[in-house]
């Protein structure tokens, strides 16, 4: 009798404990999932909301030439979201997933900005780098591109002074009547006003307005000072001497930059530049040349590899993220510019990879 008790209480407890376990596979998380993302060939085609094919870089007022292989961006997904995060036994599977990785939720959704305005914000960020590709691209091939800078806003806090006043997406030009160029000159008015409203002049989507924003209190690199609560960035436009269009629906973030700019010189130059090899990479890019570091490194390499590629283009910077986890069958080198990528794509195209600068453990 006294081991039949024993064995209904161990029972139970066993029950109990995997029904707890059970119930906490589903609670709320603070964490999300990245994971590789779609995978696109920039001097390829890409499918419009129709479903008809068109290019994925399309050029007018210049002489264009055929291309082989791929010259592919790739993405990274994040799987939830502030209104519905992974599971625990979402990210229990994703952790021993070397091609994804568990990352905070504040990291990628930042408090007080919602889904909307994180995709408002890629989506811009997503535009600047077409534009900041394709002047490098023709600055690289020898064209003259004048540029000028504007304060855009990247995104508005939600609850904030702003919110409801500005979008992202407007192009700031003046507050209190004074033209600010830069995020220093707009602090310096507001600040200058202590706590009394502002009047932002802005312009969106080509036509002007203006709103009064009352500041309020906040810290703003660890200092207490007033705030409208907007999220800029300086915004480069460029007066172009060549028609380029990049026809990509639905990827937002800047992180494309060096493909871009890599699939319009392929297709402004003669003679096919992969040498037929499919290539991919990443990287964010100035109108210098100057390749930036990106987010989701691994998930890219994964993703690149599953898409068929045989090489890839790092940014150098991010070569301690590259080291360890470069799946097999895929060979990385390390760029800084836009002529290093030039240069891995030509010593790739001719067989002859020897020398190229590869990520390496410190």
């Amino acid at each position: 009798m006294k081991q039949t008790r024993r064995a209904v209480v161990g029972t139970t407890s066993l029950a109990i404990a995997l029904v707890a376990l059970f119930g906490m596979a589903f609670l709320p998380t603070s964490f999300v999932v990245q994971q590789p993302g779609p995978v696109y060939n920039t001097i390829g085609t890409v499918a419009s909301s129709d479903g008809e094919e068109l290019p994925l870089i399309e050029v007018h007022d210049a002489e264009t030439y055929e291309t082989e292989g791929s010259l592919d961006l790739t993405t990274v997904q994040v799987l939830g979201n502030r209104e519905q995060t992974p599971s625990w036994f979402e990210l229990a599977i994703a952790w021993f997933d070397r091609s994804k990785a568990v990352v905070p939720l504040d990291s990628v959704f930042p408090e007080g900005v919602t889904t909307e305005d994180r995709e408002a914000q890629n989506a811009a960020m997503m535009v600047d780098s077409q534009a900041e590709a394709t002047a490098a691209a023709l600055i690289e091939l020898g064209y003259d591109v004048p540029s000028s800078t504007e304060l855009a806003v990247a995104g508005v806090t939600e609850g904030a002074p702003s919110d409801g006043e500005l979008e992202a997406g407007d192009v700031i030009t003046a507050a209190n009547g004074e033209p600010v160029a830069d995020a220093e000159e707009l602090r310096g008015v507001i600040d200058a006003g202590d706590g009394a409203p502002v009047e932002v002049a802005y312009t969106r989507d080509g036509e002007a307005g203006t709103a009064s924003i009352r500041p309020e209190r906040a810290e703003i690199d660890g200092e207490e000072s007033w705030a409208i609560g907007v999220m800029l960035a300086p915004m480069t436009t460029f007066d172009f001497p060549v028609d380029v269009t990049i026809q990509l629906d639905d990827v937002g973030g800047p992180s494309a930059g060096t493909m871009f700019a890599l699939g319009i010189i392929d297709t402004l130059t003669e003679g096919p530049m992969t040498g037929g090899e499919n290539i991919a990479g990443t990287g964010t890019i100035d109108a210098e040349g100057v390749v930036g570091p990106i987010g989701g490194i691994r998930q890219k390499l994964y993703g690149a590899r599953e898409a068929g590629a045989d090489w890839f283009l790092a940014p150098s910077d991010n070569c301690d993220e590259v080291v360890g986890h470069v799946p097999d069958g895929l060979s990385v080198f390390s760029v800084s510019t836009l002529g290093d990528a030039e240069d891995a794509v030509a010593a790739i195209a001719d067989g002859d990879t020897r020398g190229l600068p590869t990520c390496s453990a410190p």
